[in-house]
């Protein structure tokens, strides 16, 4: 029942490598993923203070359904202008999307462990980012700035928000915004799939990015419209009167499978198959959604991906609980599915805007990076404020149950697997198939000794990266140190303020990276020039019996050149000299 497109191959498949992203309650992805298992609601309530203090007419403030509520991200006005090569004025005048959204895609790039600089194939970048509002209510009431500034263009219009980045990470792959509302950052991952599949790129990063600003605002209700009257989301509950917003953006780093199981890379999750195309006109209306539009792209998808539906066992819903999208998109799904099975009540669902809103453009790659997780770390997180089924919604006749509770994701043999939706307002849907990554052999023993190497662009950036590694090493103590040491070195920029620590294992590397012993620990401030590297024996009269003996029998190259040098000087010395080879 799985193999019922034989023409696919392996190809086709797309290998997640990495992943960053800010969301609600969530600076990271690793504190994403505990709100998301403990049922955190991440949506701030604001008093009617700060609201008119955020510029809100208090007359607005005081009508009865305006809503004070939505997903806000901390730290928004904090940016690192220098290491980007920013002026302070240039920082100034950018919308703090685009500030952010650099800043993700960088700690994406080393997530997966690639230094862009160095990177010898084409990295490319599909990004798509919500209405600049920072332009609105911060730059352009200053019409000396608007008429003299062509940073503010740059900085604000969607257009540049893919190509600067890509410039100033040396991206040279293709450079592509997206723009499709609320499934932009899907349909971005969709065309960097594509982009891979087709060669013209190596690696590629897709993603997307909300930010309001400022971000304390709240809405007006309307009945039947997109958000909820109080400020939560109950998506396919009978409940359900809509949505809420939210700010965050995400990103992922892409790679075709073949490649990221020859160049070992760590690959999270894997993408079987994936599609878009949109309604057409034959709906209500423009923002209506469309039944007959998300069945067959989720169709699509499932014959791109070559997998049966009764093996797909999570699907992370769009799930906006409004009134008229939460019935149609389980129609859909149950058309598309119940086309190959009659099974029943199998497939959880479940949608990320129970707990953090809706995040516009971002909505599709949290989603996605949601599911990641959930394949990772093989539980299925609970959908919230779920209590009686929509009595619109036809569950006991469907393949799906509303996963309410956290779960073990359990399998019946066949390899995890999860679709992801994310349907924008004019009709443009993305659907995606997930399955777990593949077991990976693990990495080859290696030598006793690793070295640690730390770098950054100044002093106090140095010891934060010191001690972000060690309580790194902490927290995952099964970790080969060895392929550590590996992307410190091949995977990192390298930068004027470096750090060099040689040790044995992970316990060694914490204490010795936490105690800073000056034995032990090497560190120097490096001003940019090229130079070449040499290791040698000084020669001061300091050899002793053994000397460079471990080094020999742990250093294959340096062992070769040792047996070189010693049958060079075979014939010269005789048979009084005996030198061990590798042959012996």
């Amino acid at each position: 029942m799985d193999n019922f497109n034989n023409s696919l191959t392996f190809n086709d498949e797309i290998a997640i490598i990495g992943m960053s992203g800010r969301f609600p309650g969530a600076k990271d992805i690793d504190i994403f993923w505990q709100n998301l298992c403990k049922g955190v609601e991440s949506i701030s309530f604001f008093s009617d203070a700060e609201v008119v203090s955020a510029g809100v007419n208090p007359a607005v403030i005081n009508e009865p359904n305006y809503v004070k509520a939505s997903g806000i991200l901390d730290d928004i006005e904090l940016f690192d202008a220098k290491f980007f090569g920013f002026s302070p004025r240039e920082a100034e005048l950018t919308d703090p999307q685009h500030r952010l959204f650099m800043e993700c895609v960088w700690s994406a790039l080393e997530n997966a462990g690639y230094n862009s600089e160095t990177y010898s194939g084409a990295i490319s970048l599909f990004a798509g980012v919500a209405l600049s509002k920072y332009l609105l209510a911060n730059l352009y009431p200053h019409r000396d700035l608007m008429e003299s500034e062509d940073s503010i263009t740059i900085g604000n219009d969607k257009d540049f928000l893919a190509t600067q980045i890509s410039y100033k990470l040396n991206l040279k792959g293709p450079s592509i915004n997206v723009q499709t509302a609320c499934s932009t950052s899907l349909v971005a991952v969709h065309l960097a799939c594509q982009s891979l599949m087709n060669g013209e790129s190596d690696i590629a990063l897709a993603g997307g990015v909300s930010i309001g600003v400022p971000q304390t605002t709240g809405y007006l209700y309307q009945p039947g419209g997109i958000h909820s009257p109080d400020g939560h989301c109950r998506a396919f509950d009978a409940q359900a009167q809509g949505t809420n917003g939210g700010n965050g953006l995400g990103v992922v780093v892409l790679k075709r499978l073949e490649d990221a199981i020859a160049d070992g890379d760590c690959i999270h999750a894997v993408i079987k198959g994936s599609a878009i195309n949109n309604d057409g006109c034959l709906k209500v209306g423009y923002t209506a959604p469309s039944v007959e539009g998300q069945r067959e792209v989720i169709l699509e998808a499932l014959a791109l991906a070559g997998v049966d539906p009764e093996t797909i066992t999570y699907v992370e819903a769009h799930g906006t609980g409004t009134i008229l999208g939460d019935p149609i998109e389980i129609s859909a799904l149950t058309k598309a599915f119940t086309a190959r099975t009659q099974k029943k009540g199998y497939c959880a669902i479940g949608s990320v805007k129970t707990n953090i809103g809706h995040l516009n453009t971002a909505a599709g790659i949290t989603g996605l990076i949601k599911t990641i997780l959930s394949l990772k770390h093989q539980k299925i997180p609970p959908s919230l404020h779920f209590q009686q089924p929509n009595p619109e919604i036809d569950f006991a006749n469907s393949p799906f149950y509303v996963n309410s509770q956290l779960a073990e994701w359990e399998t019946n043999g066949t390899p995890r697997r999860a679709g992801v939706s994310s349907f924008g307002i004019g009709g443009t849907n993305a659907h995606i198939i997930l399955e777990q990554a593949p077991d990976i052999q693990p990495s080859s023993p290696s030598r006793p000794w690793q070295i640690l190497l730390l770098s950054a662009k100044t002093s106090t950036a140095l010891e934060t990266a010191t001690i972000n590694l060690a309580t790194h090493l902490q927290q995952h103590p099964e970790i080969n140190l060895a392929d550590v040491a590996h992307t410190l070195q091949v995977g990192r920029r390298a930068f004027e303020h470096r750090r060099m620590v040689v040790c044995r294992n992970t316990e060694d590397a914490v204490k010795a990276l936490t105690s800073a012993e000056p034995q032990r620990v090497l560190t120097h401030h490096r001003q940019p020039t090229h130079c070449p590297v040499i290791f040698m024996f000084s020669g001061q009269g300091a050899q002793y019996v053994d000397m460079a003996k471990e080094l020999y029998e742990q250093e294959t190259i340096f062992q070769q050149q040792v047996d070189n040098c010693a049958a060079i000087l075979q014939p010269y010395l005789g048979d009084r000299y005996s030198f061990p080879t590798i042959s012996q």
